[in-house]
């Protein structure tokens, strides 16, 4: 928790030097202002017991996973896809406003607590080599990063690779993002092999990648993986 406080620290004084817009309404002094806080979207408490999709019993799950079940054991958001955590999040993706990972730290740490979730390490899911070297960064692991040293685990950035280049999930169809990310990924046993692993990601729509990722690091050895995003988009909203 000391490195937590370390770099909320830091964070605290870029935040003197460059005072921050709230990514989700633009509020001068904020990362993220108590009144978005206080309206984030929150997703309906009935949810698929394994993809997190809601409007559904208490318990039970969808069509897609009694068919065919994801390779993590579940998948939970924290938020819906939608204001203001959607401008946040297209913020930290496309404008480099990367304290954003850290503003979210505490509130997604808070979600994982109450989720009973235990992990030996957060890995988050990695980009392709052409949109790391576009954007300079990885989303995933600004989040990640933040939320492993608030929960007081291990992080491995590292864990996972892209195997392959794959087209954006941006407007496909369930079936054509899985045939995207069909193989896409590699994971490293010495990170993972044994290990109870907390996967995270901005944005979940079907799950697909993060089943994909899941794949990998059950093939490397890993324990069990648990899928973490900060927002879900589904039937209703415009998916990510």
């Amino acid at each position: 928790m000391l490195l937590y406080h370390l770099y909320h620290l830091f964070w605290l004084g870029i935040d003197l030097l460059l005072p921050p817009t709230c990514g989700g309404c633009g509020a001068p002094g904020f990362r993220l202002c108590p009144q978005c806080l206080a309206r984030v979207p929150r997703l309906p408490d009935r949810v698929c017991e394994i993809c997190g999709t809601p409007a559904l019993a208490a318990g039970s799950r969808c069509a897609d996973c009694a068919a065919a079940r994801p390779h993590f054991t579940a998948l939970r958001s924290w938020s819906a896809f939608e204001a203001p955590v959607r401008p946040a999040l297209h913020r930290l993706k496309y404008r480099r406003d990367l304290g954003l990972g850290e503003a979210l730290a505490p509130q997604l740490a808070a979600y994982v607590n109450d989720l009973g979730w235990h992990a030996d390490v957060l890995v988050p899911v990695p980009l392709g080599g052409s949109r790391l070297k576009e954007r300079g960064y990885n989303q995933a692991g600004l989040i990640s990063w933040p939320l492993s040293l608030a929960l007081g685990i291990g992080h491995a950035p590292r864990a996972l690779d892209r195997a392959r280049e794959t087209r954006s999930q941006v407007g496909l169809t369930r079936t054509e993002r899985q045939d995207n990310v069909r193989g896409a990924f590699q994971s490293r046993p010495s990170l993972v092999k044994g290990r109870t692993v907390l996967l995270v990601d901005d944005v979940a729509t079907t799950g697909a990648t993060l089943s994909s990722c899941a794949e990998a690091l059950h093939a490397a050895g890993a324990r069990d993986v648990l899928a973490l995003t900060v927002a879900r988009a589904y039937r209703g909203l415009t998916a990510a």
